[in-house]
């Protein structure tokens, strides 16, 4: 089995963003050379996520709108009175999740017609990364 790490980081500019990362992943799997497996991308920052959905700008509005109802900015979290502000950004990354694995077949990502692979970010305008751990024959 062979397996290749690689790092994307981000900085983004708004403090909510969601960036569509498909490109970069496919290139990860291009590099590793594997044929057959998975890849699994990950956000290594709790207050981010990845996520598989369409790349359609209204779902994404519908999708930020969705986790600002379940978890708006601003309310007094218990979390904010240990000093930090982003108790939001914590449960949103708790609704997403932080990572998904992905089929690889014949050297390709695997995917559905419309599924793009999404890093969100919900306490952004500082620099994360993301690891994609490319895994297979």
């Amino acid at each position: 089995m062979k397996f290749l790490t690689e790092y994307l980081w981000f900085n983004t500019k708004k403090h909510r963003e969601y960036v569509n990362i498909t490109p970069q992943v496919e290139k990860c799997v291009a590099k590793s050379g594997i044929r057959e497996g998975m890849v699994l991308v990950s956000a290594m920052h709790i207050t981010a996520s990845v996520y598989v959905n369409d790349a359609e700008s209204g779902l994404i509005r519908d999708i930020d709108e969705w986790l600002q109802r379940l978890a708006p900015e601003g309310p007094d979290y218990n979390h904010h009175r240990t000093g930090e502000r982003n108790g939001d950004a914590h449960l949103k990354n708790l609704l997403m999740h932080h990572q998904v694995i992905l089929p690889i077949t014949d050297g390709s990502l695997d995917l559905g017609p419309w599924q793009q692979v999404y890093y969100a970010e919900f306490d952004g305008q500082r620099r994360k990364r993301v690891v994609v751990k490319v895994m297979g024959e």
